[in-house]
């Protein structure tokens, strides 16, 4: 069995140098998983994965985060992003506050895109076309998805994996948002789109997703809500993609209100599958969808503050030095 559970060749007792080699002159490690646990909690990647002749040249990854309104949560979801991720953009919806300026403050390189159009599929899209990394992972703005979990969604797709999911009902993966109703009906859901697509998902109404950046050809995406996540679960099945899915814990949003609705959005979800599975055709020619793997992997006991931010407190560094270089110009025409 290979790292994933992948029935191709042997890798049981292997070491690193004799491991089998993989085209493209990717090489597998018996030990991947202990590699991509470790991936989560480093701020590095680890030096598995720079060492010459074991992976292809390492891939860039491109975070997308749409947000409308999150300045005092932005600042935890940023300075909690791995120093690996090589490209942030935030897609903002007109936020009436600090979003932006907050984002800037805090990453100089950040990307920002201006989206008018209302719609979490719409921004998504966006953000997507303005990516410019082999890896594209998408995560939420209100803190309720930690970017340190990247790493669990990169490892995959450095190996075998074209599209990976996180999942809250697998091992090592939770919520503290969940309530008993939202969770009835996404196993109702979840169980129907097993049955509808062969599939054998655990959580269908999760949005913490990272694929690679080519498979945008294959998966087509339209959707311009909440409902778009749906739709790329459901295409990256039919249109045959190897998918992974990996744990997460679902935070509780840091501040603000949510705008989840659960009867409204169980309709969209349940309108989406059914669009998707009547009239949506593969452009991959109705290839067999892999069998999906699952990857186990274990949080630590370190706990970490979440407290909204003053936004205040970030833009004020930035102010400063505009206010002395204005008094001093002052003070020299006077």
């Amino acid at each position: 069995m290979g790292c994933w559970g992948t029935a191709t060749r042997p890798m049981t007792g292997l070491s690193v140098d004799a491991a089998a080699k993989w085209p493209a002159g990717i090489v597998k490690n018996p030990n991947c998983h202990e590699v991509v646990r470790q991936l989560s909690i480093s701020p590095q990647l680890p030096a598995l994965f720079s060492e010459p002749g074991l992976l292809s040249p390492q891939a860039s990854i491109s975070v997308v985060i749409p947000t409308l309104n999150e300045e005092k949560n932005l600042p935890w979801v940023l300075r909690r992003m791995p120093s690996y991720v090589d490209e942030v953009i935030i897609v903002d919806g007109r936020s009436q506050d600090n979003t932006v300026e907050v984002a800037k403050a805090l990453r100089s390189d950040v990307v920002v895109v201006n989206e008018t159009r209302k719609g979490k599929g719409v921004a998504l899209r966006a953000g997507f076309a303005a990516a410019t990394g082999d890896i594209i992972v998408m995560l939420d703005a209100d803190g309720s998805m930690d970017p340190q979990e990247i790493g669990w969604f990169v490892a995959p797709l450095q190996h075998d994996f074209d599209f990976v999911k996180g999942s809250r009902h697998v091992t090592g993966g939770g919520s503290e948002d969940l309530t008993r109703l939202r969770k009835a009906g996404n196993r109702a859901l979840t169980g129907l789109a097993n049955a509808v697509l062969h599939s054998n998902y655990s959580d269908l109404c999760y949005g913490y997703i990272a694929f690679r950046r080519e498979c945008l050809e294959v998966l087509e995406l339209q959707s311009d809500g909440f409902e778009i996540e749906t739709e790329l679960i459901v295409r990256a099945a039919r249109g045959g993609l190897r998918i992974a899915e990996v744990p997460s814990l679902e935070l509780d949003r840091i501040s603000g209100a949510s705008n989840l609705q659960t009867f409204r959005d169980g309709w969209r979800v349940l309108h989406t599958l059914a669009r998707e599975c009547t009239l949506w055709e593969a452009p991959t020619a109705g290839a067999r969808p892999e069998a999906l793997r699952r990857v186990k992997y274990t949080y630590s006991n370190v706990r970490f503050p979440r407290l909204p931010v003053d936004p205040h407190s970030v833009l004020a560094p930035a102010v400063k030095p505009q206010e002395t270089r204005m008094a001093s110009a002052v003070t020299q025409h006077a």
